[in-house]
C-alpha cells in the first residue's frame, strides 16, 4: 500500500512522515492554506530519506511554470488538479523524459452538481452520483490508451474546491470504478480520509494507495504525530493480506 502524505509546510512534518513510513509526501504550490514555495520546499527536501517521493500538487496548466518549479523544488513527481488536460501531459512526459512522475487528479463530485441529477437511493436526501463514475471510467480509460501515466487519484470536490475539501466521496458507488479500472493505472484514493476511515476506504476500493492531508492535521499545515502515525499504521494493517 502506497502513501502520500501531503499538505506539508516544514521539514518537521515531513520528516516525521517520513520516518514513520509514508511512501511520498507532498507540497500543495496552488493557492491554498497550505501553499509553499520552491524555495522552502527546496530548503526541506535535500533533508530527506531518497526513497521518499516528493510530489508537487499543481492547479496551474502552465508547462514551463510546473516544471520550473518542480527542478527548482527538487521534486520526483507533480500531481496536476487542474483538470485532465491530454496535452500537458504528453508535454510533461517529454520535458522530464521519465526522470519525474506524473499523478493526473480526477475528482469525483459529492455535491450533486455533475451532469444529470438522479434521485438518491433509499430516500436519502440530494442526488446519486452515477455521472461521476462514468465520467472517471471514461477518463481513466482514455489516461491508460494513450498512456499518458500510470497513477491516478481519484479525490473529492464540493462546488469549486478540487482537493483539500476534508469530504469523503461514495465510496460504496466508487467501488466499481476502482474493480474495473485498467491494469496500467494504479488508482489512488483521497478527499476526507482519516485514521478512523482509512481501513474501511481500502477494505471497499482496493487502491493501489491512499493520501491524506486534513485527517492528520492538528491545522492546516501542521500535522498531529499521533494521528500520522495512526493513521500511517491502519493503512498498512489494513491493507496485509
Amino acid at each position: 500500500m502506497w502513501v502520500k502524505i501531503c499538505g506539508n509546510t516544514n521539514l518537521e512534518d515531513a520528516a516525521l512522515a517520513a520516518e514513520l513510513g509514508a511512501d511520498a509526501v507532498g507540497f500543495v504550490f496552488a493557492a491554498s492554506r497550505r501553499q509553499v514555495t520552491a524555495a522552502q520546499v527546496a530548503a526541506i527536501a535535500p533533508h530527506l530519506p531518497e526513497a521518499v517521493e516528493r510530489v508537487g500538487v499543481f492547479h496551474s496548466q502552465d508547462l514551463d511554470e510546473i516544471a520550473g518549479v518542480a527542478l527548482k523544488a527538487g521534486l520526483t513527481a507533480v500531481q496536476l488538479h487542474g483538470g485532465l488536460d491530454e496535452r500537458l501531459a504528453e508535454r510533461l512526459k517529454d520535458r522530464f523524459a521519465g526522470s519525474m512522475r506524473i499523478i493526473q487528479a480526477l475528482h469525483w463530485t459529492v455535491d450533486g452538481i455533475d451532469g444529470i441529477k438522479q434521485p438518491a437511493l433509499n430516500g436519502d436526501t440530494g442526488f446519486a452520483s452515477e455521472s461521476s463514475a462514468v465520467r472517471l471510467a471514461g477518463q481513466i480509460d482514455h489516461i491508460a490508451a494513450l498512456q499518458l501515466t500510470d497513477r491516478v487519484l481519484i479525490d473529492s470536490m464540493t462546488g469549486s474546491a478540487r482537493g483539500g475539501t476534508g469530504v469523503a466521496f461514495d465510496w460504496e458507488r466508487a467501488r466499481t470504478l476502482f474493480a474495473s479500472a485498467p491494469s496500467a493505472v494504479s488508482l489512488i484514493v483521497a478527499g476526507g480520509l482519516r485514521p478512523e476511515n482509512v481501513a474501511t476506504a481500502i477494505a471497499q476500493l482496493k487502491p493501489w494507495g491512499v493520501d491524506v492531508v486534513s485527517g492528520v492535521e492538528a491545522s492546516p499545515g501542521r500535522k498531529d504525530p499521533e494521528r500520522l502515525a495512526r493513521f500511517l499504521q491502519n493503512a498498512r494493517a489494513a491493507a496485509k493480506p
